[in-house]
């Protein structure tokens, strides 16, 4: 169960750490690139679109450091559990309201279940 953790640690921060990254440095280009959606440079827009991808790249390196902190791996998998899950719940709302979404977006949804269940089973085998 260890290395199931640490592979679990690792794929959530990774994930995230590139994703926060790219779209706090360049969200028009990369939101076209991996999602399909298409952004104007609209100032406020992109200010809300920098302030979330923000809180995925800190919550990538907390998840990261959960590798090498033991102190800190509960907090890594909890990090994980509410960006992950969160994402989710608030894409599978947006479905049952909005309509579905383009086949980049249902993947994302389907891995941020996937990566979510993950990190809640590490977290409960911790406990």
């Amino acid at each position: 169960m260890e290395t199931f953790k640490i592979i679990t640690l690792s794929l959530s921060s990774i994930l995230l750490l590139f994703v926060g990254s790219m779209r706090l440095s360049a969200p028009i280009k990369t939101y076209l690139k991996n999602s399909g959606i298409k952004l104007e440079k609209e100032i406020n827009l992109l200010n809300e679109i920098r302030g979330v991808s923000s809180v995925q790249l800190f919550g990538g390196i907390i998840i990261l450091l959960g590798i090498f902190i033991p102190k800190l791996t509960f907090a890594s998998f909890t990090v994980a559990i509410l960006i992950f899950i969160g994402f989710a719940i608030g894409r599978t709302i947006s479905m049952s309201i909005d309509g579905k979404p383009n086949k980049l977006l249902i993947q994302g949804l389907i891995f941020e279940f996937v990566l979510g269940f993950a990190n809640i089973l590490c977290l409960f085998n911790i406990l």
